[in-house]
């Protein structure tokens, strides 16, 4: 069956079939509904069909966010219900106006429709370093670190994570209905080989003679997010100004070039400078703010994570242990951040009910604890359901808070998984047993709260390829 053909009888039967549509109109990337009987709609469902970014319910209208075929559902889904057809409407429909309310919507959706498709990799590269560390020279030492298995193993996680600018280009192209591959283009522009080499050799660099800051992209986030989101509209503006004749050839090489001294020289660095910032005031807070401090650091560890602004503070964390044998704040906290993300993959494993995403969180769980990974729990967990990231920050302040108060301190930067509690050997064993169980606080702590307190009622629902069962 043809795709469009086949998106259309599912986006039908989803909104309650044909006999529940008054009208159907769309926009340049939009289905939009006028239903009998909002009731009858099961968003979820719409949401899960293949070739579907997502839905809402905006001034009473159903909107279905399709991308650039859009055109197409929408011709199939007329022919199947009998509907007469109409030329598209505005795409200025699209943009409601940006207020306190529902600015943090919009963003908390864009960022889950553009990681939702990216968490099966996501897991695949986890578990490929959950079987590395397993066999690895950490635990069983069926391999040692020159081995072609280590390498190999090595390269597969890497290859997940390290390129997730690529990745992401796509999804969230996707997800805002711009060029899929200009997206991925965009994202191996922050990756390619030559500019990494010029952030590793730390040489000055100008794109169209404009200064830029070079800096190596790998496993970022925020950079590529914000740069596909400039490049919509940039890619808007060019599809309705160049001749259709000439648009295939020209609007990707005028957007493009566009976006690269955009994306290169403020939209890039900008996540860079935030973390400079984030990070230095960390430190501060670090140095000054007590046993507070650490519980603090410790609820917002897996944020800076996401971001990667964590890198800037763990620098410092490392500095402090070469330098006096110890860290008591920084690296304490974000061990104990991780154990409260294992918490919430645990949680969220014995309260959903729907099978394919209770053995996912499973997978997060093990994935985590044992190869050290937070990533699949954050995205695929947190920014999917939204209320585990309270309950993860909330375990982490109250293990972090243990922590400071008893003194726990670190002396070697090692495992990020289960093996990480050997870093408080060096203290003694007060020092210990004070580290683990403040770990144990922010692990059981957030799975309690995730199960308690994580999911609505609607989040639990089981269902099938029907519907709810």
């Amino acid at each position: 069956m043809d795709k469009n053909k086949k998106i259309a009888e599912d986006v039908l039967s989803a909104v309650g079939g044909k006999e529940n549509v008054t009208s159907v109109l769309h926009c340049m990337t939009r289905l939009r509904f006028t239903l009998k009987d909002q009731s009858l709609v099961n968003v979820d469902d719409i949401k899960k069909v293949d070739g579907i970014m997502g839905c809402q319910i905006v001034g009473g209208q159903l909107q279905v966010i399709v991308g650039q075929n859009v055109d197409k559902v929408y011709s199939e889904i007329c022919d199947l219900g009998g509907f007469a057809k109409t030329a598209g409407l505005d795409e200025n429909l699209d943009k409601e106006p940006l207020t306190l309310k529902n600015v943090g919507g919009k963003i908390l959706n864009y960022l889950s429709s553009s990681l939702s498709s990216f968490i099966p990799v996501m897991i695949t590269a986890a578990m490929f370093k959950t079987v590395l560390v397993i066999f690895g020279p950490d635990m069983l030492n069926v391999f040692g670190v020159e081995s072609d298995m280590y390498i190999l193993l090595s390269f597969l996680y890497d290859a997940g994570f390290y390129f997730m600018p690529i990745y992401l280009g796509y999804t969230a192209a996707k997800t805002l209905g711009v060029t899929p591959v200009l997206g991925m283009y965009m994202g191996c522009i922050l990756v390619v080989p030559a500019f990494v080499e010029l952030a590793n050799i730390g040489v000055s660099f100008t794109v169209y003679g404009i200064p830029t800051v070079v800096n190596n992209y790998g496993q970022t986030l925020v950079p590529i997010l914000l740069i596909v989101w400039v490049m919509s509209y940039v890619e808007r503006f060019f599809k309705k100004i160049v001749p259709t004749t000439l648009s295939t050839i020209f609007v990707p090489f005028l957007t493009a070039a566009v976006m690269v001294p955009v994306g290169l020289c403020a939209l890039a660095p900008l996540g860079g400078f935030v973390g400079d910032y984030v990070g230095e005031a960390l430190v501060w807070f670090s140095n000054n703010g007590g046993f507070i401090a650490v519980a603090v650091i410790a609820a917002l560890w897996e944020f800076l994570v996401m971001t990667g602004m964590h890198s800037v503070v763990i620098v410092t964390g490392i500095t402090i242990i070469m330098q006096q044998g110890s860290e008591s704040c920084i690296l304490v906290a974000g061990g104990i951040a991780t154990w409260s993300c294992f918490g919430m993959a645990l949680g969220a494993f014995f309260k959903l009910k729907d099978k394919n995403e209770k053995s996912l969180s499973l997978g997060y769980f093990i994935s985590g604890i044992v190869g050290g990974v937070t990533e699949p729990a954050l995205y695929g967990i947190g920014m999917k359901y939204k209320k585990p990231f309270i309950a993860m920050a909330i375990g982490g302040f109250v293990g972090g808070l243990y922590a400071g108060i008893t003194g726990v301190a670190t002396y070697v930067l090692g495992a990020t998984n289960f093996l990480a509690v050997l870093g408080y050997v060096g203290g003694g064993t007060t020092n210990l047993i004070n580290g683990i169980i403040a770990s144990a606080i922010g692990l059981i702590g957030t799975a309690v709260l995730t199960y308690f307190f994580g999911f609505s009622k609607k989040d639990l629902e089981v269902r099938n390829n029907e519907g709810v069962l």
